[in-house]
């Protein structure tokens, strides 16, 4: 069989190049640094279920040194740093991953959003807010958004939350029609501050707008009118307030008996006001109700009957004001109403508490049984320390 010297000619570059290849690549290198590397990575999330952070840490950063490309690892890493407040370390991990171009679509908007959390909890608002705003359209969208939305209220921009709540809404995330109601109750006091009287009422317009049977908006109105000396026209926007929310009325009660009493309306006011007591009793509306009725024995009457239905310290020193106004002397039965209120309210400080964990308890204990502490409970009652 004859030799052809040509094939000798072509093989001895590819053996040159195979051999060349060889020299440079070390498998049994590449075998280690694969054995090594996911040993450093189940390491580091040993030491990071048994709460050992920094040893946590330092394990994955040997993992990410043995295989740079894994974007797994790197996430891991800049979690942990945020969680430990190390927010600069944490957001150089991000960036480091957002400048490598071979980066899919997916893990690169991961990386925006891990950078944008970074941001916000070093408290870089402006820089958060553009992180934030660059993951808009994404699978972060609706995360992106409500951070947008809680970044605002936090700075007080709250046309910048009006305009993020309107856009959560269109996108189906559910109702915000209450908080941008108390966005723009917000704005209707900044412009008062500042004496824009034309746009405070305008942002109450929009804040009854957005949420006609928000109780927040009416309260406001009716403490602006009044501030205008336009108590009747207080006095109606406060008996929508009645009739839409009787529990949030207590906030104005006292303003409501002044504006009564300011335009002649005491006898219709303190009807409404009764009517709601018997249903939902308070101390606010019991002192309202005082103020509006003349007569000293149907106010203890009616403070003995909110004592009884709310034993309440509040309850008991209005039924003292109403003897002492009157100079009759206490009834026994009163008596024995306000002692028990006053006993019941001085348990609460006839406790001991642990100052180590702060467990309470009605005795003493030389041993704290819930850590478990010695000497760890002074002598004295809470009351007295």
């Amino acid at each position: 069989m004859d030799f052809d010297i040509q094939w000798l000619l072509l093989g001895l570059p590819v053996a040159f190049a195979l051999g060349w290849l060889a020299s440079r690549f070390d498998f049994r290198q590449l075998k280690r640094e694969q054995r090594d590397a996911p040993k450093a990575y189940f390491k580091g999330l040993n030491l990071l279920l048994n709460e050992q952070h920094d040893k946590a840490i330092d394990a994955f950063i040997e993992a990410v040194q043995q295989d740079p490309d894994t974007s797994d690892l790197h996430f891991a890493l800049g979690n942990l740093f945020r969680r430990r407040g190390e927010y600069e370390r944490a957001v150089r991990v991000h960036q480091h991953l957002l400048n490598r171009a071979d980066l899919p679509r997916a893990e690169r908007d991961r990386a925006q959003h891990g950078l944008a959390q970074d941001f916000m909890q070093a408290g870089l608002f402006d820089r958060a807010e553009t992180a934030w705003r660059a993951l808009e359209g994404t699978a972060y969208d609706t995360d992106a958004r409500l951070a947008l939305l809680t970044l605002h209220e936090r700075s007080r921009d709250w046309r910048a939350a009006v305009d993020d709540a309107l856009k959560l809404e269109r996108g189906s995330t559910g109702s915000y029609a209450s908080r941008i109601a108390h966005y723009w109750c917000e704005l209707a006091l900044e412009a008062d501050a500042k004496q824009q009287t034309a746009d405070a009422d305008e942002a109450l317009r929009r804040a009854h707008d957005a949420a006609p049977q928000a109780a927040r908006p009416m309260v406001m109105a009716g403490r602006r009118l009044v501030r205008q000396g336009r108590h009747a026209e207080a006095l109606e926007v406060w008996n929508e307030l009645l009739a839409t929310h009787p529990s949030s009325f207590n906030l104005i009660a006292g303003d409501y008996a002044s504006s009564a009493i300011a335009c002649s309306a005491q006898d219709a006011a303190r009807l409404r006001l009764v009517a709601l007591h018997h249903k939902k009793p308070s101390i606010d509306l019991l002192n309202a109700i005082g103020a509006l009725d003349a007569d000293p024995a149907s106010r203890r009457d009616r403070t003995r009957r909110q004592l009884s239905l709310l034993p309440t310290l509040s309850a008991a020193q209005a039924m003292l004001h109403e003897y002492q106004a009157s100079a009759v002397p206490l009834l026994p039965a009163d008596l024995e109403a306000v002692n028990e209120v006053i006993g019941r309210a001085a348990r609460a400080g006839q406790r001991y508490r642990c100052a180590a964990c702060g467990f309470e308890a009605q005795h003493h204990y030389w041993q704290c049984p819930g850590c478990l502490g010695w000497d760890t409970y002074p002598p004295q009652r809470l009351e007295e320390l």
